[in-house]
């Protein structure tokens, strides 16, 4: 049975979809857990909840990059006498350039942080969750988990579906236990993420149509994890371009991933 206030911690909250999450969250009634690393904006978002919603929020700043910041993140929280009963795992950020123009701990801390830092997370909280037959996961994947890779930002794809598969198998894993875990993959969002990458000129050049808000994806995916779906795609658009996809040979959705690439990627680093 869910707990009457449930408690979310949220990953990347200082910002864009989530802190849209915590938003939507608190005026569902969850108390939250804020992490992310500019603690002035945690901060901000924490006042600005606890006195719209009269909810509980609890800011722990972190760098996912670093090897230790979930544990000590995960002891901190037990430290309080916390429980998380739903996990957001948004935190991620996008690399400019191709492979080789950036170097190794850039690289390094992408993977920590997109891909080490959700599983942990996962596997450090999962068993409480278990243990009392109730929780939720949700990992903010991406379109781009589902379509051919790009050339530029070389990692990202990589790690979108390594979310989604992922997911997949800790759905599987943990629904009979009162624990649904969802691969939340939304196409372009309006929020920081491009301006972060230095893409925003050239994302300013995609049709309107294929924007969407972080409230509707946060909206998408809040209903996609309560009804137990493993895998969603927001937005008709985005689905509509993942059931394409599927349908091509991979030689031509290929190719049409290297023209788009040359159109909307940044494939010179901001370093």
């Amino acid at each position: 049975m869910p707990p009457a206030r449930p408690t979310t911690l949220v990953t990347g909250a200082s910002a864009g979809i989530g802190a849209t999450f915590a938003r939507d969250l608190a005026a569902r009634g969850h108390d939250l857990i804020l992490t992310a690393r500019r603690v002035e904006r945690l901060e901000s978002l924490a006042n600005e909840l606890s006195t719209r919603h009269g909810c509980t929020v609890t800011v722990l700043p972190a760098d996912l990059a670093d090897p230790q910041a979930v544990a000590v993140l995960c002891d901190t929280i037990a430290q309080r006498g916390l429980t998380v009963d739903w996990l957001v795992n948004n935190a991620g950020y996008g690399v400019p350039g191709t492979f080789e123009a950036n170097d190794w701990a850039t690289h390094e801390a992408f993977i920590r942080v997109l891909m080490t830092a959700p599983a942990e997370l996962a596997w450090r909280l999962l068993p409480g969750m278990r243990q009392r037959g109730y929780g939720r996961i949700i990992n903010v994947a991406s379109l781009a988990g589902h379509v051919p890779g790009s050339a530029g930002h070389t990692l990202y794809a990589a790690s979108k579906a390594y979310l989604i598969k992922f997911s997949q198998s800790l759905a599987l894993e943990n629904r009979h236990l009162g624990v649904n875990v969802c691969a939340l993959c939304p196409g372009f969002t309006w929020s920081e993420f491009h301006d972060v990458t230095g893409t925003r000129e050239l994302m300013n050049k995609l049709p309107k149509f294929m924007w969407q808000t972080a409230e509707a994806v946060v909206r998408e995916g809040y209903d996609a994890v309560e009804r137990g779906e493993i895998v969603h795609v927001t937005g008709g658009v985005n689905r509509f371009i993942k059931a394409l996809v599927k349908l091509l040979p991979d030689r031509l959705a290929l190719s049409l991933s290297a023209r788009e690439s040359r159109r909307y990627r940044a494939l010179e680093s901001h370093q």
